[in-house]
């Protein structure tokens, strides 16, 4: 892979934005890991990481710097003014900015990247939302620090990238009544699956509390990391092959 050139999905509801939807193409990771591995915590080589993540950074903001958290699966959102090394990450699933210059990035191998962006105002996020971040209220949680710095959620687009799809996301029962528990209408993000499971619409989900939240331009990206191995990591699809590791897909946004 490291000879294919590094892929930036890029989403069009953030045309005019600096952006991208990294995917596993293009990096110097070998093995299980191949490609593009941007995970400090996925057991690869630091400096095949560091390359890595410099390569992401390239293909959507030369010259930026790039600002990322220690992920927990929370709804934890912080503001950056000012970049901090890597070994000072601060615990949070997502980072909003007014600061030109600055990139941020989340890691992704099934959850759901969500970069936001109000272009008027000069602000953007990056959210990682996984189901427990999602009910938690990451998205709800990323808005409400963007409008801390000036963003009104008229104006805010919102891109839910690739992640895993709700034909490659089966879940039990107890894990379907917690989201129904907390509203009733989320049964609509789940569909019939085998006897006592369900198939969950995790990027529907998302985007919908994007919707509740006030957002009117959403867009839903719809690439299953799952099934597309020759262009995405999934920790669900290594631990059902029983590989030692996965890797991780980075997602980038920086003000215009």
């Amino acid at each position: 892979m490291a000879d294919e050139p590094v892929e930036a999905i890029r989403a069009d509801i953030l045309a005019q934005v600096p952006h991208g939807f990294l995917s596993r193409r293009g990096g110097v990771s070998t093995g299980v890991l191949a490609g593009l591995n941007c995970g400090p915590g996925s057991g690869d080589d630091a400096g095949l990481v560091a390359e890595n993540r410099a390569r992401a950074v390239s293909a959507v903001c030369p010259g930026g710097r790039l600002v990322t958290v220690y992920q927990i699966h929370s709804p934890t959102c912080v503001t950056v003014s000012d970049p901090w090394g890597d070994e000072a990450r601060p615990q949070a699933d997502a980072l909003v900015t007014d600061r030109a210059g600055l990139v941020l990035g989340i890691v992704t191998a099934d959850c759901a990247p969500v970069l936001l962006a109000d272009r008027e105002a000069g602000v953007v996020g990056a959210a990682h939302a996984g189901w427990k971040g999602a009910l938690a209220g990451v998205t709800d949680n990323t808005l409400a620090a963007m409008e801390a710095l000036g963003a009104r959620r008229e104006r805010i687009a919102a891109a839910v990238g690739p992640c895993i799809a709700q034909h490659s996301y089966e879940v039990d029962e107890a894990f379907r009544d917690r989201f129904i528990a907390e509203v009733p209408e989320n049964q609509a993000f789940f569909a019939p699956g085998r006897p006592d499971h369900a198939q969950f619409d995790l990027s529907g989900y998302v985007a919908r509390r994007l919707e509740l939240a006030g957002l009117t331009r959403i867009e839903q990206l719809g690439l299953d990391t799952y099934s597309d191995h020759s262009r995405f990591y999934s920790f669900r699809r290594s631990t059902h092959r029983g590989e030692p590791s996965y890797g991780r897909q980075i997602s980038l946004i920086a003000i215009p």
